[in-house]
């Protein structure tokens, strides 16, 4: 059989230990690349295109809230993503999951129960915590928003997260190495795809996103 290639990418020595055991409890002989931050997320991925899972906390450098999970899904769209957090509030995982991701481990489980959704996502299944109804009705507002912000490409998530941070477009041309005129574009299409009206509408959204709260916009 192929090696299992397995991310885990949490800035957490603890957690990441907790979830290396339950990889190889899962998986033995498991192919495990460590990210502490986003940066080095992204170049792990790059170094193993061919990754065949990644378990994403949260929270960590550079990755806040949904923002790591969006980015993932729209970079990465073939790499299943097991988001691994301590948030186990409801709505945070019905967003994950309308984000594209294949499960939602929480933080408290025990190394068994990882271990089990570890081994069922691996073999192309989903996994929630058993109290988590996945066909809960859902606030319909948030559903939609999570569908549009499902379609933003890997720029426009970093332009809608660098405006919540309240930098100017030329800042955001600066730190992306692009044109004040592409980053003009990039915010008008982000716009457009939210369905919102304004850059203000954005932010708020933007802010929502980096706090893994449910999602609406004010009216």
């Amino acid at each position: 059989m192929d090696t299992v290639r397995v991310l885990i990418a949490d800035d957490h020595p603890l957690v990441v230990g907790g979830l290396r055991e339950a990889v190889l409890a899962a998986a033995p002989g498991a192919e495990i690349a460590v990210a502490h931050d986003f940066d080095s997320m992204a170049a792990a991925l790059e170094a193993a295109p061919e990754t065949d899972l990644v378990l994403l906390d949260l929270s960590m450098p550079g990755v806040r809230g949904f923002s790591g999970l969006l980015f993932l899904r729209s970079e990465r769209p073939s790499t299943p993503v097991v988001i691994v957090s301590g948030n186990e509030d409801r709505a945070v995982i019905r967003h994950c999951l309308e984000f594209g991701a294949s499960g939602f481990i929480p933080k408290s489980n025990s190394l068994e129960t990882m271990r089990d959704a570890i081994a069922q996502v691996l073999d192309g299944g989903r996994w929630t915590p058993p109290d988590f109804d996945p066909n809960a009705q859902s606030n319909r507002e948030a559903s939609v928003l999570a569908r549009r912000l499902a379609t933003l490409t890997p720029q426009q998530i970093r332009v809608l997260m660098m405006l919540s941070q309240g930098l100017l477009n030329k800042q955001i041309a600066y730190e992306l190495s692009v044109s004040e005129a592409t980053v003009k574009a990039h915010v008008s299409a982000i716009l457009q795809k939210l369905g919102v009206e304004s850059r203000t509408q954005a932010v708020i959204l933007a802010t929502k996103i980096e706090t893994a709260q449910e999602l609406s916009i004010a009216s």
